[in-house]
C-alpha cells in the first residue's frame, strides 16, 4: 500500500469530489509515464489510481445518499482503467482526462 496514511480516516473523511479529483491525478500521471515510455513510473501511479479507487469503494460516502450508485461507477471505471493499461495503445488512458477535470475543478472551486 502506498498510500498507508490515508487509510487512517483520512480519506474517508474527505468529500467525494476530491477523493475523484486525487484519483484522476494519479490516473494522468500513469497517462503521461505510459505515453513517455517509462512503464516504471507509469505501472507504479497505475498502483496508486487503483489503490485510491479501492479506498473509495470502502470509505467513499458511506453515509450519504447515491452510495450504491457511486459504487458502480467506480468499479466501473476501475475495469475500464485496468483494460485501458493493458491496451496497447499508449494513448488510451488520455480519454480520462475529460471526465477527471470536471472533479478537480469542482475541487478547486470548493476550497476558493
Amino acid at each position: 500500500m502506498q498510500h498507508k496514511t490515508l487509510e487512517d480516516g483520512r480519506w474517508a473523511n474527505m468529500p467525494f469530489i476530491e477523493q475523484m479529483a486525487n484519483i484522476g491525478s494519479e490516473i494522468s500521471r500513469t497517462a503521461n509515464w505510459k505515453e513517455k515510455g517509462n512503464e516504471k513510473r507509469a505501472q507504479a501511479a497505475f498502483d496508486r489510481a487503483t489503490e485510491l479507487i479501492d479506498l473509495t469503494l470502502k470509505y467513499g460516502r458511506t453515509h450519504e445518499p447515491g452510495r450504491s450508485s457511486m459504487l458502480r461507477e467506480l468499479c466501473r471505471l476501475r475495469e475500464i482503467l485496468c483494460e485501458e493499461y493493458l491496451s496497447l495503445d499508449k494513448s488510451a488512458l488520455k480519454s480520462f482526462d475529460n471526465y477527471f477535470l470536471q472533479f478537480g475543478m469542482a475541487a478547486r472551486n470548493r476550497k476558493a
